[in-house]
């Protein structure tokens, strides 16, 4: 099983549109979930303090067995076959679910690091969070296609 976990709700209808429509894609090729964490309310005196506590709320739906992927501008980037190639390594060495975690608007702080078993670059460009969760779908649909040879993807 593949999860996504994401801080908030995306609201642009457009958004949501695409989201919708790849996560029934995705869920063609594997068992797949999306869950969207509340907002932290709290008010905070610093960033970090924000951090910790959307963290903390991440780190509570992760399982000790889960092989846990964090999606930050750091991390390593990859092709779109080559992150087909990951998807593959990861289903069949993992004892647990994979997941891939987006962060809040300042990012993650440090005890979820920790946690990560690697870090994914989706692009050295910033993008919204809601805009990242679409974009990841259609990424994590193109790397099962590539994986099954259909004609979605096209190298060149």
């Amino acid at each position: 099983m593949i999860r996504l976990l994401c801080i908030g709700k995306t609201n642009a209808s457009y958004l949501l549109q695409g989201e919708k429509e790849y996560e029934k894609r995705i869920k063609r090729y594997i068992k797949f979930e999306k869950i969207e964490l509340s907002d932290v309310k709290k008010k905070f005196s610093t960033n970090r303090e924000l951090m910790k506590a959307e963290s903390d709320c991440f780190l509570q739906k992760i399982k000790p067995t889960d092989y846990v992927l964090g999606l930050d501008e750091q991390g390593k980037s990859y092709r779109s076959s080559d992150f087909a190639q990951l998807l593959t390594k990861r289903m069949n060495h993992s004892t647990g679910d994979i997941v891939f975690i987006i962060g809040g608007a300042y990012g993650f702080h440090e005890t979820l690091q920790n946690r990560f078993n690697e870090k994914v670059s989706l692009s050295k460009m910033t993008f919204s969070h809601q805009m990242v969760r679409m974009i990841f779908m259609e990424q994590l649909y193109r790397g099962f296609t590539i994986l099954r040879n259909e004609p979605y993807h096209h190298e060149g």
